[in-house]
Parts: structure tokens; sequence; C-alpha cells
């Protein structure tokens, strides 16, 4: 399963151009993407709408080169945040987004998208060099809840300034979270600027990032972000119940376990219907390489 979970434009772009930037992903074998709507938090009279994705594209996908498959099409939001107090409007109102992502401007920003708010991807700007260092505890903090990083290469490809920051902020991220939960993204409308999964995952040398870890910044991260996503929207928590002064050492009651336990059996149904997906779309790979 390769991903390219941030296609920019969904609330902007036209249809057609919109149909265009998505058929080349599917093109390039990318069998899910998300097309983002970014949303800067900061302006005046600005509120988190309602995803657009036109609808023909949701009942006709374009189908995935190699697996013939159709398009799997997520939706993202992408909130642009520079103030802490802004984070009060990721409360609520984000349900109907599948992709919960912030791009933090301030060190104060990025600690609390790392240890607080409810997302699954923390964006790393590349289009100018970082005003903040990456800190070990915020960073270890967002790896220990799941939540990911997500670097973009359109910006090295249009611009050579650009490219310098994406690559200086790039190697500023991985030298503190080791390479861990990194995921790579084009983040652009322009088909021109879309890289295959291989290619990007070569990009990713360049980045700080080893041969096995770029590969899955296109591949197993991603879909650690969407099983994230599923469960961020599933399963809010465990209470485990005990009983008091049990003689028996504190014997936990059947009914109150089997309640306790239907959230984390949530999770596994979501892992284990995603991982069933991917053995689906490897399995005529698979038997190819066995007839070779």
């Amino acid at each position: 399963m390769f991903a390219e979970l941030n296609l920019t434009g969904g609330a902007s772009a036209k249809p057609q151009h919109l149909q265009s930037v998505v058929e080349a992903a599917a093109r390039l074998g990318y069998s899910t993407v998300a097309i983002t709507t970014v949303v800067d938090l900061s302006a005046k009279g600005q509120e988190i709408k309602r995803p657009q994705v036109p609808q023909f594209l949701l009942e006709n996908p374009p189908k995935v080169q190699g697996s013939g498959k159709p398009l799997k099409i997520l939706t993202r939001l992408t909130a642009i945040i520079t103030d802490p107090s802004h984070g009060n409007k990721m409360r609520t109102g984000l349900e109907c987004y599948d992709i919960i992502a912030v791009m933090p401007k301030s060190e104060k920003v990025f600690h609390m998208a790392c240890m607080d708010l409810d997302v699954d991807i923390i964006v790393i700007d590349g289009t100018e060099r970082q005003p903040f260092y990456f800190r070990h505890p915020s960073v270890r903090g967002a790896i220990a809840r799941g939540v990911f990083f997500e670097l973009s290469y359109s910006p090295a490809v249009r611009d050579a300034a650009a490219r310098r920051s994406t690559i200086s902020n790039a190697l500023s991220l991985t030298l503190v979270c080791k390479g861990k939960n990194v995921i790579i993204s084009s983040g652009t409308d322009n088909p021109l600027y879309l890289r295959g999964p291989y290619d990007v995952a070569n990009l990713a040398l360049l980045l700080g990032l080893s041969e096995s870890e770029g590969k899955n910044a296109v591949s197993s991260n991603c879909r650690a972000v969407i099983i994230h996503a599923k469960t961020r929207k599933m399963a809010k928590g465990v209470i485990l119940t005990e009983r008091l002064g049990d003689p028996g050492g504190g014997e936990r009651d059947a009914k109150s376990t089997v309640e306790a336990k239907r959230g984390a059996d949530e999770v596994e149904e979501v892992a284990a219907a995603v991982a069933k997906d991917e053995e689906v779309e490897e399995g005529p790979a698979k038997k190819k390489s066995r007839k070779k």
C-alpha cells in the first residue's frame, strides 16, 4: 500500500483540475490519497468548513495502476496555527474529516500539538526555515501518542531556496526523532510536481532517512496514520473497574471486563480490516513474483 496523504486544493480547486491530480496519483501507483483543505486559523473570520470533494470522484474513482482496484479517497484538514489559543477551534467540528493535521508556526504551538491536540499529523513547513528548534520531550511525546510528522517535497521541486529550507528542516527533525513516525507527501495541487512512491523513497535519503525508513514513509507509516485517524473517531477510551474489598485479591467482574474491552476490540477490528485490504491488494503481486 502506497499513500499520498496531502493533495492540496480541496476547497478552492476546480473539479476538473482536482480530478487530474487524483488520476495522476493513481497512475503513479498510489492506492490511497487524501484531498486536503487548508485553513489558516490565525486569520479573522476563518472557520472550519465541511470538506468539498466532487461527488463524481467519490462515486467513480480512478483505477490504481498495476492492481486495477479503485483508488481510496480520503478527506483531510490542515489547520495553520500561530497561537496556542487557536487550538480551542480544533476541539469540535472535525468529525466530517478523515484525517486531521496541524501546521504549527511557533515552538509553543508545536509543543501543544505534540502533547495535547487530538490530531493525526504535524506538518513541518518546507517553504521557510523553521523558526524554532525541535525539542526531544515534545517529539518523544508525539511519538508516544502515535502522532506522525509530515515532510512535503513539492517545495523542494519548485524552488531552490525552498529546497534548502526543506532539507534543513527535515534534517533537524530526523536528528531528533531518529526517523520514527515520519511520512513524506507532495503537498501539491499540480500533477507535474507529483512523484512516484519509489522516487519519493529515494528522495528520503536527502532528508535524513535511511532506505527502509524512506519506504516506510510512503507505505506502512501512512497506513498507521489512517488507523490512528479511524481509532481517534471510534474509540475515545477504555475504563476498567475493580471490586473493592474482594477477599480474592482483586478479581474483576466478568461483565465489567467485557464492557471495558469494547473500545480495544474496535481498535483491533479497524487494524485487522486495513491489514486485510492490504493483503488482498498485494496478493496478485506476490503470486507473480513466485512464478518468476
